[in-house]
């Protein structure tokens, strides 16, 4: 068994510990769907419709949008957009073949009013449940497009408001795990149940919870995307771009700036999400930069149709709190297989790796107070409240990750890594990397772990310190 390393040298002088390892020979799968990700059409511009309205940040139009995107869909496709100026709106949706174009001289600002957003059948964080629909909202179509140079910011402070209201009262009384279920904040942009989508060049600012949200769909394009959700404070779970049970998505020459996960995989949640049994694959992430978040590239922790045959590559994280991050729990189930994180540099983060198969435990698993009668409590508490039967549906695994050609510096931990005893973190493959970080971290319930000419070095001021900074814990069946 190959622990973290093969031979430990100790270079005092320079202030660092190294593990380093001989190169192996390792055979890993060609990436040949590659070439299949990312929408394949776009819709035809011939025609333009140009939204009744004029600029005004007090006035709410929702209506005139939304009766120029029915006018453009009825016609047989073409541009929506706008004169330069600032519109405020509620939800609008997209229909096929309609490229809704928002170009640099036009804000657009998202209402502060949760009734401009009506309640939709959708999934969230994992759960199929009636939510409020997002701001822009592409559901049940094909062929369309939201692009441009210009802004979209979501104002989404009056979500936070309530979420952190909500959860003060709500951590007192042992119900942490549906308060996010509860808060029902806004989207900025969903993707649900469509194919040949494209989003382009947008700057997005200040989501009510979730920014993009790609789910159950196919074929999907964003590229150039900027988001920006710290502006106005720090907004609880503004993950960037959530690819939720799709496939064949291409995401590309993004920047995020969140306050959750900036690129994150999901696959359902627990009994609800081994229900619908939808996997997340053929995802190409590449080109893109993560600042403040959670995650550069986050694989759950809704897990439970599964993720893999994943491309992450040349990509950068400056301040983000993980580098690559795998986080799922006991109930989740699922596999976690074939990724690839590869050509990327990571900066002044937290952990340059995370993997924990049991993330969370007060959000990630349910319990019903004794004082609530289940016969009167909402539907979809019974859902996240429904056990996993039988009990070994609910373990996770993850297993052939594969980290190529990744250079982290001025890291807190080097490798934090976190399994348990029916789930071993199984074949993680470093090759060419080279890891600095104050601590290696701990490794715990692995197995088959591998490191090729790749080397972790671990800054001490104190020759004893290197002995009692670097812990390895690995246990075998």
């Amino acid at each position: 068994m190959l622990l973290l390393a093969r031979k430990l040298m100790f270079v005092y002088a320079c202030l660092f510990v190294t593990y380093s390892v001989e190169a192996q020979t390792t055979i890993t799968p060609k990436l040949d769907w590659v070439a299949q990700v990312g929408s394949k059409s776009f819709p035809n511009a011939s025609k333009l419709f140009l939204v009744d309205a004029t600029s005004d940040s007090t006035k709410t139009i929702t209506q005139q949008i939304q009766k120029s995107i029915d006018a453009c869909a009825a016609a047989g496709g073409g541009i929506v957009g706008f004169k330069p100026g600032v519109y405020v709106t509620g939800s609008i949706f997209i229909k096929s073949n309609v490229h809704l174009m928002i170009d640099k001289s036009v804000m657009i600002l998202g209402s502060t009013d949760f009734k401009d957003y009506p309640e939709i059948d959708t999934r969230i964080a994992g759960i199929e449940m009636k939510w409020p629909a997002a701001l822009i909202n592409l559901i049940d179509v094909k062929n369309a497009a939201v692009t441009g140079t210009g802004v979209i910011n979501a104002r989404g402070k009056f979500c936070w408001d309530k979420y952190w209201k909500m959860r003060k009262d709500y951590d007192k009384i042992g119900l942490r795990w549906i308060v996010d279920y509860d808060a029902k904040r806004v989207r900025t942009l969903l993707v649900q149940n469509a194919s040949n989508i494209t989003i382009k060049e947008l700057t997005f600012k200040n989501a009510g919870f979730w920014t993009v949200q790609l789910l159950y769909s196919n074929h999907i394009t964003v590229d150039g995307v900027v988001i920006k959700n710290n502006e106005d404070g720090s907004g609880p779970s503004t993950d960037g771009i959530d690819i939720d049970s799709s496939t064949y998505a291409l995401i590309e020459n993004c920047n995020i700036d969140c306050n959750d996960d900036n690129f994150c995989l999901k696959a359902g949640r627990d009994w609800d999400g081994l229900r619908v049994n939808r996997p997340t694959e053929y995802i190409v992430i590449r080109k893109c930069i993560a600042q403040r978040g959670a995650g550069l590239v986050t694989l759950g922790s809704e897990t439970s149709g599964g993720i893999r045959h994943v491309l992450a590559t040349d990509l950068y994280a400056k301040h983000t709190d993980n580098g690559l991050r795998i986080k799922s729990a006991y109930t989740r189930g699922g596999t976690i297989e074939d990724i690839y994180f590869q050509n990327s540099t990571l900066d002044s983060v937290n952990n340059a790796f995370q993997f924990n198969l049991n993330w969370y435990p007060a959000y990630s698993y349910s319990e019903l107070p004794k004082e609530y009668v289940y016969d009167s409590i909402p539907a979809h508490w019974k859902s996240m409240l429904q056990r996993v039967l039988p009990v070994e549906k609910g373990i996770p695994h993850a297993k052939n990750i594969y980290i190529n050609n990744v250079v982290a510096t001025n890291c807190n931990n080097a490798l934090v890594g976190t399994g348990y005893e029916k789930s071993l973190l199984e074949n993680f493959v470093f090759t060419n990397c080279t890891i600095t970080a104050k601590q290696i971290g701990v490794l715990e319930f692995t197995k088959d772990w591998k490191f090729n000419n790749t080397s972790i070095g671990v800054s001490i001021k104190k020759q004893e310190q290197a002995a009692g900074g670097i812990e390895q814990k690995e246990r075998l069946k």
